[in-house]
């Protein structure tokens, strides 16, 4: 099983607009394209408080290609991450696999 973790920062008093985004995502989304069990944290001690994200339990990097390769072609997706683009800072947004032991 692979943990994996998508990261984005909010701007400067958009935190809650992104957290309410994604959990829209989470609700809407991801069930479309096969991400069905995960958890979403936020920043605290140690961590950018901007810090949101959210990690996703799947069985494989199979599973994982499939559920990106939906993304792409989801428009749904395209248009929340348009409506999400004002609330996060450019290029913060990324992708970490984690194995779990």
């Amino acid at each position: 099983m692979l943990i994996a973790r998508w990261q984005i920062d909010a701007r400067f008093g958009h935190k809650a607009a992104v957290i309410d985004s994604i959990k829209k995502w989470t609700r809407d989304i991801a069930p479309q394209v096969g991400l069905l069990k995960g958890q979403m944290l936020s920043g605290s001690i140690g961590a950018l408080e901007a810090t949101v994200e959210h990690n996703w339990e799947v069985a494989d990097l199979a599973e994982l290609e499939r559920a990106w390769a939906k993304l792409g072609e989801n428009d749904a997706h395209k248009q929340w991450s348009k409506g999400l683009e004002p609330y996060v800072v450019s290029g913060t947004a990324r992708w970490s696999i984690y194995r779990v032991l």
